[in-house]
């Protein structure tokens, strides 16, 4: 992480930023975020991104009238140039401040905005995937949602990397692939690529929708055994671009360059 951050309204050090330890934020992670890819000083699929955060902030009631989307885009950019990001990746996040049902208390905001930037994940040769036992609930009303209860997703990393993995890949209830914890996910099979419907609840990716415009694809309602016989599978998102699996499950796979790795800036 970078030193500087954005907050609300002007650049400062990472140390400065607070909000209510009484807000809805912090007592039940009430706020939604979106990563940024940021390549020659500019933010990769801006629109997408700005589009999902509002209807996110729909969904979850969560004012962002405060932050307008060109105030919300001078702040990225005034971080940008102070932290000299030429590529790297912003995380841009809103947090409810006002208070809620169960321990109400005087709120002086509706939301507050934190920016703040890093450098590129690394890219790795190796990339193991596994699947997760822990499945996604379709019905939950924060199913698709990047909202910043995101302990589930850390949790389900936690389980595969514990186990020597790198990602994992999890299921809905109805035993239907969803995503990676932390991705979306493309696979080949017989030339075709095929990924996930949102009928799965799985996050509406702005990656994948770019990859989705960009090359022919079928959405699906597919089950595990789909990837058990794929011949590549794909992780994409905005924090890594898109990344080849090498094996899935101690299978390796064939590895042959596909469209989608072309897609996409060369991200570390």
């Amino acid at each position: 992480m970078h030193e500087s951050v954005f907050f609300n309204s002007g650049s400062r050090t990472a140390s400065e930023p607070k909000i209510s330890a009484l807000s809805s934020a912090a007592l039940y992670g009430k706020g939604i975020f979106t990563t940024v890819a940021i390549y020659d000083g500019k933010p990769f699929l801006w629109e997408k991104h700005w589009r999902r955060l509002e209807e996110n902030a729909e969904r979850l009631a969560l004012d962002l009238t405060i932050f307008p989307e060109n105030q919300t885009r001078s702040g990225l950019d005034e971080l940008l140039l102070a932290n000299a990001v030429h590529n790297g990746r912003a995380r841009i996040t809103f947090f409810d401040e006002s208070a809620g049902a169960l321990w109400r208390h005087g709120s002086k905001r509706p939301t507050s905005l934190t920016i703040m930037t890093a450098d590129l994940r690394p890219r790795v040769e190796e990339f193991s995937l596994t699947v997760s036992p822990f499945r996604i609930n379709s019905t939950s009303p924060l199913a698709g949602v990047k909202s910043c209860n995101y302990l589930e997703k850390i949790l389900a990393l936690d389980e595969a990397t514990g186990r020597g993995f790198d990602e994992s890949i999890q299921l809905n209830e109805r035993g239907e692939i969803a995503s990676a914890c932390m991705a979306n996910i493309f696979w080949v099979k017989g030339g075709k690529l095929f990924t996930p419907s949102l009928n799965t609840r799985c996050v509406a990716g702005t990656t994948r929708e770019f990859v989705i415009e960009s090359v022919e694809c079928t959405e699906t309602e597919a089950r595990l055994e789909e990837l058990s016989i794929a011949d590549d599978i794909f992780l994409t998102s905005a924090g890594n671009g898109a990344r080849q699996v090498t094996e899935f499950d101690g299978r390796r796979m064939k590895r042959e360059t596909h469209r989608i790795m072309r897609l996409l800036p060369a991200c570390g």
